[in-house]
């Protein structure tokens, strides 16, 4: 019996009220210049205080070492075992855009890059606004490949997704993002003999998209990943008898957040608007995810000085949450984005949960990476974190005699 099949067994529904307030990609490593984490780095006077009565830790998203894509990351922190479900990044791209999915249609996620004597120069196209992300879909619209229906549409800034629908189609293929910058973009391979016709047609569109878009500044290819089918899930409401509605500004978050059964709400376009909707929703739901993007661009960018704000940000309007006394509140990211590094890292990120039943850390003076390794929560799997929440919102029956 695995972890999450024990809390479905132990699973019992109350009238308690559940928030899990992600930071994409929280965790940090010092600036060479004072030795300070973002998060250590920016002033967050109601986190510090949340962490000194309620309980610290840091969790790993997958196993020590491993540098987590967001999807798998943020599956864990919902309960789920992220190496047993792995979902394509594209399918819940399409999902968060609102597009339909057949069970034999293929989705995939969509870079607008810039290429330069064949190498990409900058793989997020100067995060052009979503605005000419539009623009460029219809231009990629026009292009037909034989025997394949191709359905892009933009998704946020400089990404895209793509639905093919056709027959004998396969998600066994490979992307052609390098996933660095310096390198020529890669041809799609087949991962098995039945992905060989997939892979030439969408090579096919990858190389009448390169003409299509030749003349453009800065957008002038494009780079594609995450290739998936709808998968066979169970939902939260299943599992562990939540009625979880997600506040996400991103598609991808909302996409994901749907595919395991929470209701999607207008989230609006700030945190301001999440907080504020979340007031409004309160009596109808009992779990709520809260996804805040801008730190995990900002770490991507190397920009730590915006990294900072993002946080102070989410600090300053989080009385807003606590007006509304959650029974558990647990503030954490889905992976660490050290701005040092420009990328996703395997580092453990920090954990706070509050809950009239956590256990205090009175030795612990703030919400920080130095001061959660040595919380009373410990290390945990993000996988973890759920059965945390429901036990301090004591939605958990006693396990054996």
């Amino acid at each position: 019996m695995t972890g999450t099949e024990l809390l479905r067994q132990l699973a019992v529904p109350n009238d308690t009220k559940l928030v899990l307030l992600v930071m994409d990609g929280l965790g940090g490593l010092p600036d060479p210049d004072t030795g300070k984490t973002e998060l250590e780095t920016a002033h967050t006077p109601n986190l510090d205080t949340l962490a000194r009565h309620g309980s610290v830790g840091m969790t790993v998203p997958i196993i020590p070492g491993v540098s987590p894509g967001s999807a798998p990351a943020h599956l864990a922190l919902f309960g789920y075992d992220p190496v047993q479900y792995q979902i394509g990044r594209g399918v819940l791209s399409a999902l968060g855009v609102g597009m339909d999915l057949g069970p034999e249609d293929v989705a995939c996620r969509v870079n607008f890059a810039t290429q330069r004597d064949g190498v990409i120069t900058d793989r997020r196209a100067g995060r052009i606004p979503t605005e000419e992300a539009e623009r460029l879909c219809r231009k990629l619209a026009e292009i037909q490949v034989p025997g394949v229906t191709v359905d892009i549409r933009p998704e946020m800034q400089y990404r895209a997704v793509i639905v093919w629908r056709g027959p004998g189609l396969s998600d066994r293929v490979t992307g052609t993002d390098p996933q660095i910058e310096g390198r020529p973009p890669l041809a799609v391979r087949a991962l098995e003999p039945e992905a060989e016709a997939t892979a030439a047609a969408v090579n096919r569109f990858v190389e009448e998209a390169n003409r299509v878009l030749a003349d453009e500044p800065r957008a002038n290819t494009i780079l594609l990943r995450g290739f998936g089918r709808l998968p066979g899930i169970p939902t939260v409401g299943e599992l562990f008898g939540l009625r979880a509605a997600v506040l996400a500004i991103y598609p991808m978050y909302r996409g994901l957040a749907k595919l395991v059964g929470m209701t999607e709400l207008n989230a609006g376009d700030s945190f301001a608007d999440q907080v504020e909707a979340l007031r409004r929703a309160w009596d109808d739901y009992d779990y709520f995810f809260i996804h805040v993007k801008g730190g995990d661009s900002a770490g991507e960018d190397g920009d730590f000085a915006r990294k900072v704000r993002v946080i102070e940000e989410v600090d300053a309007l989080l009385p807003g949450i606590l007006e509304l006394k959650p029974d558990v509140l647990a503030v954490t990211g889905d992976h660490s984005t050290p701005a040092v590094m420009r990328r996703h890292s395997w580092h453990p990120v920090p954990l706070l949960l509050s809950s009239r039943w956590a256990r205090p850390n009175p030795w612990v003076s703030g919400f920080g990476e130095s001061e959660c390794a040595r919380g009373a929560l410990g290390h945990i799997r993000s996988q973890e974190l759920m059965g945390l929440m429901l036990a301090h919102g004591l939605r958990l029956q006693k396990f054996g005699a």
